[in-house]
């Protein structure tokens, strides 16, 4: 057997040798790899489910949100006629009232009639 008489010389070869080691270790298989992209993809099966159903939750509420402005204008188109109506019975009313007392003052200032 050879003797190295200085062992720095070994420092490099040992070196070497475990990196190399390393470097062939550090390989995935395909099962292992096939395994890790399984897992991310049922996460990702997952949030997409969630985003769905978050997405259809949404439109819902959306749909119920606009029916529900419907039926407030249709409220308001309601009120609207009502007030309008009110506004007319109540200048009718006050064109009979006035006429009332017009008639009343007029028969007051009459003459009686002579028997």
């Amino acid at each position: 057997m050879l003797r190295v008489k200085n062992r720095v010389a070994y420092l490099p070869v040992a070196a070497g040798l475990v990196l190399a080691g390393l470097s062939l270790s550090a390989c995935a298989t395909q099962g292992y790899v096939d395994a890790q992209i399984a897992t991310v993809n049922q996460h990702i099966a997952a949030v997409d489910a969630k985003a769905t159903d978050a997405g259809q939750k949404a439109d819902a509420a959306n749909a119920a949100a606009q029916s529900a402005q419907n039926t407030a204008n249709a409220a308001q188109q309601a009120a609207n006629t009502a007030q309008a109506s009110a506004a007319t019975a109540q200048a009718t009313a006050l064109a009979a009232q006035t006429a009332a007392q017009q008639n009343a003052t007029q028969l007051a200032q009459a003459k009686p009639a002579r028997n």
